[in-house]
């Protein structure tokens, strides 16, 4: 039945992300009361009432389209820490990070999007990125490509010695080791500067609009969409290690998707360097 799924229309798993979005998320954008933000491990991670919301939302209708999936949320995860644990099982996994950037959602901004992912064994079978507040929609699905709005994506390659530009994480909030090397990706040739919503980072690198990223954390609801994404469009993705980035973890730290091989090794070598 599961291959069944997968091989069948999956429009209805769009219908899903849209219709968590049109009801718990989109009402409350630039509506937030104060009550309705918390911190969670501090100012830098937030959660709002459409977080929680959108997720519930997500975990009740996907599950419905799927019968024996479950769902790894990062709201959920956040309320038990071993509903990730499921990532490592054998049921299929939806991956719901209900508003990715939730601080530009609460400053009013339009960059949050809306993550999801399906997965099974660990392995990356379609993915769902949806920015509401601009009305796209990226999907990926194994072995069929990628899509933004119905459009197929590729992600192409840089111009021959073209300055990157490349999304990482904010140094300040990982560990010394962590910090030496995205503090290499500050070299000739590379313009490197702190990352938005990690979803709409991959998505601009699927599009070729961005030559990379760079993160420094591995929490699944924030990467599984978007690296299906960039490698359906063309791209590439590696740890600093050299390895696939795994989404049920270990990973050796920082990791990179970007638009090309030889773009994810300039990548790599900066890395290494600064590290």
């Amino acid at each position: 039945m599961f291959d069944d799924f997968l091989a069948g229309d999956l429009t209805e798993i769009e219908g899903a992300v849209r219709a968590a979005a049109a009801a718990e998320i989109m009402p409350r954008f630039r509506q937030l009361a104060a009550h309705e933000i918390v911190e969670k491990s501090g100012p830098h991670d937030l959660v709002t009432t459409a977080d929680r919301l959108a997720e519930e939302h997500l975990t009740a209708s996907l599950t419905r389209l799927l019968p024996g999936s479950v769902v790894v949320g990062e709201e959920a995860v956040h309320a038990d820490p071993r509903v990730y644990d499921a990532l490592g099982g054998e049921a299929p996994v939806w991956i719901v990070d209900p508003v990715d950037g939730t601080r530009q959602f609460v400053r009013g901004e339009p960059g949050f999007c809306t993550l999801v992912a399906l997965a099974h064994r660990g392995e990356l079978l379609a993915s769902w990125t949806y920015a509401a507040a601009l009305d796209e929609m990226a999907i990926a699905v194994r072995g069929r490509g990628a899509t933004i709005d119905g459009v197929p994506m590729r992600s192409g390659s840089p111009e021959r010695g073209a300055v990157l530009d490349v999304a990482m994480s904010h140094p300040d909030y990982t560990s010394e080791a962590q910090k030496r090397a995205l503090l290499g990706l500050r070299s000739e040739g590379i313009n490197a500067y702190p990352c938005g919503s990690a979803g709409l980072e991959y998505l601009a690198v699927a599009r070729g609009k961005q030559d990379a990223v760079a993160f420094n954390w591995e929490y699944a609801w924030d990467h599984a969409a978007g690296l299906l994404l960039v490698t359906e469009a063309g791209g590439t993705q590696v740890t600093l290690s050299g390895a696939p980035f795994r989404i049920t973890g270990g990973n050796t730290l920082p990791f990179t998707a970007a638009r090309d091989a030889a773009t994810a090794d300039r990548i790599l070598e900066a890395l290494r360097t600064g590290g």
